[in-house]
């Protein structure tokens, strides 16, 4: 039996879910095995993406530079590890109550390295971490902007994303036929450190893209809006409301390629910066 995905996603959506992708594991092909669905459930049959949004809201303090703990409740701690998990966890428990098995997986950065040894020659070191932002693309949710993050067309950067392995097999999520981001290299004038510098290819389903070149390392000092990753120290910090996607957003929602839209602008004044933390001390 095949679950069609008209009804899989009303199903989700009553769970809570703003977002849901599904991608067949015959998707996976090209995945590092470690990073490989199968290599945490062998006999999963579809990779379910559930996203739930970042309210523009939660950015507000941020863009204002007068409230920074709001945005990691809302648009980040409580949202990923309360809301969404909720919304996850409701979808796996639809599937297990019709018979499938589901293994929800947090969006855990998959750079963190190896932490135990191989239990069997043939299998990966544990532990396996998924990449999410990957797995969104091939379940057809989003793209990989110019500025190194997931973009929807539902809300640009602005959402948390979970996985969901199962052996159930549900029709695969379309796959979007437009362009979100075009590839503008003005984008990088919006990171006022300078992080975002060169350009590379990726490649993902056959599907090849150009994106901005991150040097991770001075995100990792940035004290306008990143937040170093809470995971790992290896992980790539959380940069949805630094200076960079707070301007990737603005941009989107200015050029009208966003469906999720507002009365007002989400930049109505110059956006505030700090270059460096003796810039504090002139303030």
């Amino acid at each position: 039996m095949t679950i069609s995905y008209d009804l899989f996603s009303t199903i989700a959506k009553e769970a809570g879910a703003d977002l849901i992708g599904v991608a067949p594991i015959d998707q996976c092909a090209d995945i590092p095995r470690k990073h490989h669905p199968s290599s945490i459930f062998p006999e999963a049959k579809s990779v379910v993406v559930v996203g739930r949004r970042i309210t523009r809201g939660s950015l507000r303090g941020i863009e204002e530079g007068t409230n920074f703990a709001n945005y990691r409740a809302y648009g980040k701690d409580w949202l990923e590890n309360r809301f969404l998990c909720l919304t996850t966890f409701k979808i796996a428990e639809y599937l297990e109550d019709n018979g499938w098995e589901a293994v929800p997986l947090q969006n855990l950065p998959p750079e963190i390295p190896p932490m135990g040894v191989r239990v069997k020659k043939d299998l990966p070191e544990p532990n396996v971490f998924v990449d999410c932002d990957d797995l969104a693309i091939r379940a057809g949710i989003g793209e990989m902007g110019y500025c190194g993050v997931l973009l929807t067309q539902k809300f640009g950067p602005r959402q948390r994303i979970q996985v969901i392995l199962t052996d159930a097999l549900i029709e695969p999520s379309p796959l979007p036929t437009n362009t979100i981001c075009q590839y503008a290299q003005g984008c990088r004038g919006f990171c006022p450190l300078g992080a975002i510098s060169g350009e590379k290819e990726i490649e993902i389903r056959g599907k090849k893209r150009i994106v901005g070149s991150i040097d991770y390392r001075v995100c990792a000092s940035c004290k306008n809006g990143a937040i170093p990753n809470t995971s790992h120290p290896s992980g790539k910090p959380d940069r949805i409301a630094a200076a960079c996607i707070r301007g990737c957003l603005s941009f989107l929602e200015e050029k009208e390629l966003l469906e999720n839209r507002f009365e007002k602008k989400f930049q109505i004044r110059e956006p505030w910066s700090i270059k460096s933390e003796s810039d504090l001390f002139k303030l």
